[in-house]
């Protein structure tokens, strides 16, 4: 029953969509949240914990190259009779693969309008968050989480549980030597 509760929260999360009235460039530019939440986490995830997925789109480069069709031709005395003919040939190659990561997340029961509230406010004390505080998971705040990520090596709209820790939303654990490492 509490898997079919999460599932829900999830599936509530994952549907919250970009604003309506935001111009189409921001919608463009701004990322839809991916794989919001998994029940299941990857395998090795440690029972009762909640975890986050998303993927990192492939990097492409495209790559224009002039490629000789047909050399230059001289006469015995070394003047041109033929012009060299080029054509110009575009490519995209792969600059980096697509990626999918797994972090911990707060669980679904832990954000509660007071503690995106406080997400909020935190965001916009370090400069991510210019928006209102509402309570409410916005893109405006998914984008935040997303700006204050990045630097950290997260590229996810999804708060992750180190995120959480760090703006003082989530409690540390003592007992687990991975939430007493720095970072």
């Amino acid at each position: 029953m509490k898997r079919i509760a999460f599932l829900a929260v999830c599936l509530a999360l994952a549907a919250c969509g970009t604003s309506d009235n935001a111009p189409a460039v921001a919608r463009i530019l701004e990322a839809e949240p991916i794989a919001a939440r998994d029940a299941s986490g990857p395998p090795d995830a440690a029972p009762g914990t909640c975890w986050g997925r998303d993927e990192t789109p492939a990097t492409l480069e495209t790559v224009t190259e002039r490629v000789l069709v047909s050399p230059e031709r001289r006469a015995a005395d070394g003047t041109v009779e033929a012009e060299a003919v080029y054509s110009e040939e575009t490519r995209q190659r792969i600059v980096e693969e697509r990626s999918e990561v797994w972090f911990e997340t707060p669980c679904p029961d832990r954000l509660t309008p007071d503690v995106i509230a406080s997400l909020q406010r935190a965001l916009r004390v370090r400069g991510y968050y210019g928006g209102e505080v509402t309570g409410e998971l916005t893109a405006e705040t998914r984008s935040a989480i997303r700006r204050f990520q990045q630097p950290q090596g997260l590229n996810s709209a999804i708060l992750s549980l180190k995120a959480a820790r760090q703006l003082g939303l989530v409690a540390i654990d003592l007992s687990r030597p991975d939430d007493t490492a720095s970072g």
